[in-house]
């Protein structure tokens, strides 16, 4: 079967799992459900144009045709490298077995197919003689939008300069203007182009993407204000269009030493290793013409569009914020103390949240409240950790509930007075042998992925075999869907649960079990699927 058709897309089976052999279609899968087709199409459109799109939301998944099998080669392979993250859903791609996809004028696929020719229209630069459609009025008519677009940078983890902003934005057209500032303790920007169209594509493209990896998210959305008026040329202030402004004390925010290893220079470094903060390379994307470009921190020039620091380089650019004494510069000022609110009291335990958040940092101590158990404070070895393990488990399911995680107001958290007993709810775990992250330059570091339904396993004796670790997950009532072991590595294997929230519970009964051998289990979540 070559081609998808949409007719009826409530009984389209969407694929069996891709040999991956390169095919224009690529089918997303794990989209949340509030999913809309602007978000979809926004994932293709860095890489081509997105000449097509079946959506099927009942299923949670969607087909987006890109415009050549080169195109559809670099998205793929960019986002197996990037887990795309939306609304703390990762999302997962594979080609298609289908080679075009065929719409028709079914009600499902009217939105679809207005969002495409809407967004397209934006995406060659001029109307093209299409007609935005009226039911895409929600997303903005472009002609009527503002050149001003508001920015609000969520999870400020690491600083976000100017420059930095600039360098994103430019790739959607010329920048005129930018003005940063801080309010409501959030850093924000406004950003003027020249015409309303260009602000609307790079909306479109950019809204809800994280500058690095799991952090720093761009929230926007259309200013007001028609221009800006910029008086001074700055670290706070540009005019573009005025070269001959003064400069005026701006006060920067932090030092010049520290500046110069986020600035640019550093940030995207002409030597891979090039000083001691400059970041390493996370990963290679081969583009058509055979050639490879590193992808560093924001977007080289293979790539257009927004690329984020992997998980490797934003362990290494978190060891340089520790170096650098950035650690006060995080989101959550500082805390290592993190809130869990909406866990089941009747399965979670101390045991339990120490494993889970033990993924992402080292946990130090787990207080679950005495008079709210559905509550739980806990405190990681630093901000950085905190940070990370909010962003990665803030809305995942565990024992059938979505769990938030906020930064708590706590700075530490206190061990029960001497006499008093508080029904072992509170744990301390500052020398447990079981911390991931104790040993600097720990190879975990660059191991740390989303919540996925696929588990990395590793330390597996030689006398254990495929059936017995079945056997083991399965025990639990899990679903085990796939199994495999590395070809290489014997010690290490990949299974794949039926959920997320499956291979969660698993995770925290499974990692550390003991093998015999003297061989204890871990576990992790991986970036790869069987």
């Amino acid at each position: 079967m070559n081609a998808a058709n949409g007719n009826d897309s409530k009984k389209f089976k969407g694929d069996v799992r891709s040999p991956g052999v390169p095919s224009r279609v690529v089918h997303v899968r794990k989209l949340p459900n509030d999913i809309n087709e602007a978000e979809v199409i926004g994932l293709g459109l860095p890489f081509g144009k997105v000449t097509n799109l079946l959506m099927l939301k009942g299923k949670n998944q969607a087909f987006l045709e890109l415009n050549s099998e080169e195109c559809a080669q670099t998205m793929v392979s960019y986002y197996s490298s990037v887990t795309p993250v939306i609304r703390n859903h990762p999302i997962y791609m594979q080609y298609s077995t289908h080679k075009e996809l065929k719409t028709d004028n079914s009600p499902n696929q009217v939105r679809a197919q207005a969002a495409l020719q809407a967004v397209n229209a934006l995406h060659g630069g001029g109307m093209g003689g299409m007609a935005i459609p009226a039911d895409v009025a929600s997303m903005g008519g472009a002609g009527s939008q503002s050149p001003v677009l508001r920015v609000i940078v969520e999870n400020l983890f690491y600083p976000v300069t100017l420059d930095v902003l600039h360098q994103i934005f430019s790739k959607f057209g010329t920048v005129l203007k930018i003005i940063t500032f801080t309010k409501n303790n959030q850093f924000q920007a406004l950003i003027q182009y020249a015409d309303g169209l260009t602000a609307q594509h790079s909306k479109l493209s950019l809204d809800g993407q994280n500058i690095y990896n799991a952090c720093c998210t761009l929230r926007i959305s259309f200013s007001k204000l028609t221009s800006l008026n910029v008086k001074y040329n700055n670290d706070k202030s540009r005019d573009y269009t005025r070269p001959d402004l003064p400069n005026a004390d701006s006060q920067p925010s932090i030092d010049h030493q520290t500046m110069a290893a986020f600035a640019a220079p550093g940030l995207i470094s002409a030597s891979p290793y090039g000083g001691a903060h400059a970041f390493p390379p996370t990963f290679a994307i081969q583009q058509a013409s055979g050639q490879y470009y590193t992808v560093q921190g924001l977007s080289m020039p293979g790539i257009p569009g927004l690329a984020s620091l992997g998980h490797g380089g934003m362990a290494a650019a978190a060891a340089a914020a520790s170096r650098l004494g950035l650690s006060g510069l995080t989101a959550s000022g500082g805390h290592h103390v993190l809130l869990v609110s909406n866990l089941n009291p009747e399965s979670v335990t101390p045991h339990c949240l120490f494993i889970l958040f033990g993924v992402y940092g080292d946990v130090m101590r787990v207080k679950i409240l005495f008079n709210k158990k559905e509550n739980a404070l806990i405190q990681m070895s630093d901000s950085t950790q905190a940070q990370l393990a909010m962003s990665h488990l803030n809305g995942q399911r565990l024992h059938g509930r979505a769990m938030r995680v906020t930064s708590s107001k706590h700075t530490t958290v206190q061990l029960p007075r001497e006499g008093h007993e508080d029904q072992g709810l509170t744990k301390d775990y500052s020398n447990s042998p079981l911390h991931r992250f104790k040993k600097p330059g720990s190879k975990n570091y660059s191991n740390i992925f989303p919540p996925s339904a696929t588990l990395h396993l590793s330390n597996i004796p030689p006398s254990v075999v495929e059936d017995d670790l079945r056997r083991l997950f399965a025990s639990s009532g899990a679903t085990v869907k796939a199994f495999k072991f590395f070809q290489k590595d014997r010690k290490m294997a990949l299974i794949q649960m039926g959920s997320v929230e499956e291979a969660i519970e698993s995770l925290i009964e499974f990692h550390n079990h003991d093998l015999g051998e003297n061989h204890h289990l871990r576990v992790s979540f991986s970036k790869s699927t069987i």
